[in-house]
């Protein structure tokens, strides 16, 4: 089961970013404040869940959290700023749209720029150990998910429906085939290199 708190005193809210190593899209973050008795067998890293189960706990996490908030970056600005900074400014973004102030903030990973004066603390692969980065892993993962669907439609031969912008074989195949979209990032290796072979 995961843990509810970090800390007992002060209103904490985890935060979490998906889609940080796809080719494709913008990055994704959610903030999420929860009650202190938030409980849900389901609840886990969003990557180690099913797609419905996601979808579920999406419904659950929004009515049950104090606050919640989602934000993105675009590929353009992860191409200007760099992928870590995106994830950092999305979770930024969430953060301020959260209708109350955390006074702690849980962050997945191991790094994170300082938001305002607020202490914060990073725990690697703290979605599977932090109920609240949990609930803001399924939000981030969620919403981007939706996203990509939408973008599939305008551009279904990259599959995004299925592999969300990650640089699956398909999806790289599709780009040798199709070249690049408006969405993909430029600062990305979006093919691997080909080998010079000498005759």
């Amino acid at each position: 089961m995961l843990l509810t708190r970090y800390q007992e005193l002060l209103l904490e809210a985890g935060c979490d970013e998906a889609g940080r190593g796809c080719l494709a899209g913008p990055v994704f973050a959610a903030a999420v404040i929860l009650p202190a008795n938030f409980k849900h067998k389901l609840l886990n890293d969003s990557k180690q869940m099913k797609p419905a189960d996601r979808d579920l706990l999406r419904k659950v996490i929004e009515e049950k959290a104090i606050c919640y908030a989602v934000a993105s970056v675009d590929n353009e600005e992860i191409d200007r700023i760099n992928i870590l900074n995106a994830s950092f400014k999305a979770m930024h973004l969430a953060l301020e749209k959260l209708s109350q102030v955390p006074e702690h903030i849980l962050v997945d990973g191991n790094r994170f720029t300082p938001y305002g004066n607020i202490p914060h603390t990073c725990i690697i692969q703290g979605d599977g150990l932090y109920a609240s980065i949990a609930a803001a892993s399924v939000l981030a993962k969620t919403y981007r998910d939706e996203y990509m669907q939408q973008l599939h439609v305008t551009y279904p031969h990259f599959g995004w429906d299925t592999n969300m912008g990650y640089g699956t074989k398909h999806h790289r195949d599709a780009i040798r085939e199709f070249g690049d979209t408006p969405y993909h990032r430029k600062s990305f290796r979006l093919l691997p290199e080909q080998l010079e072979l000498d005759f």
